[in-house]
């Protein structure tokens, strides 16, 4: 359970508040229809979504960079694929990807509940990899951006998550104390395991094939954190 008094909640933002796979789903059915490519994307999703997990692992760790990530993680589907693009071709569709994911604004079932539940009871702060013009774009534009006080992005703190140096940065721009903090997130490496090393409290929002959580609080939709907080 979730030891009292917490005054403050960070959350991470794609998967756990913004839906990606639906969205991510969305913006490539467009830009391979603008494109003309015959892509079967159910297909490519399949190959796309663990692979797009494993790079996003690999640069967290600090293993590739963010352009890297965004040409290897088509290069390598559409190989597998067996369909035939050119290089220019990939970092165009990599480039319309960027361009058109955050226009997107689906959000995880019960997001926008569980944030108007809480928003009345605890200050509310976003910690997101995510690159920081594309994440600040995906909160606004899905109009969840009024709910929070802090948000605070890989770029600005010079280290990813779990690296403790993130959470630590995003409880002092909060004026928060750790263990009046808990972290809501859905990777148990980046968000359960580094929040727990910077002390703050923790929730495992358990939405991968992954290991759940077995020293905190795990949950299996958005709305079970009324019974925790």
């Amino acid at each position: 359970m979730i030891d009292h008094p917490v005054t403050d909640i960070f959350f991470d933002l794609d998967h756990t508040l913004w839906d990606f796979e639906r969205n991510s789903e969305v913006t490539y059915r467009n830009i391979f229809r603008e494109a003309g490519l015959p892509v079967d994307v159910s297909r490519f999703l399949q190959v796309y979504i663990p692979l797009n997990l494993q790079l996003w692992k690999e640069y967290r760790e600090g293993r590739i960079q963010a352009e890297e990530l965004r040409y290897r993680r088509l290069r390598i589907v559409f190989d597998r694929l067996d369909l035939r693009l050119d290089d220019r071709q990939i970092n165009q569709l990599a480039q319309a990807y960027i361009d058109q994911l955050s226009l997107q604004t689906h959000l995880v079932p019960g997001a926008a509940d569980i944030l108007g539940y809480l928003s009345g009871k605890y200050r509310l702060h976003i910690i997101t990899n995510g690159f920081g013009e594309v994440q600040y774009r995906k909160l606004r534009n899905s109009r969840i951006d009024s709910y929070f006080s802090e948000i605070v992005h890989s770029e600005q703190a010079g280290v990813k998550k779990p690296d403790p140096r993130i959470f630590q940065l995003a409880t002092e721009l909060a004026g928060v104390p750790a263990s009046r903090s808990v972290m809501v997130g859905d990777s148990l490496e980046a968000d359960v395991l580094g929040a727990r090393s910077a002390g703050l409290q923790t929730v495992h929002f358990h939405v991968h094939p992954e290991p759940a959580d077995t020293a905190g609080p795990v949950i299996y939709g958005l709305e079970e954190l009324k019974s925790l907080l």
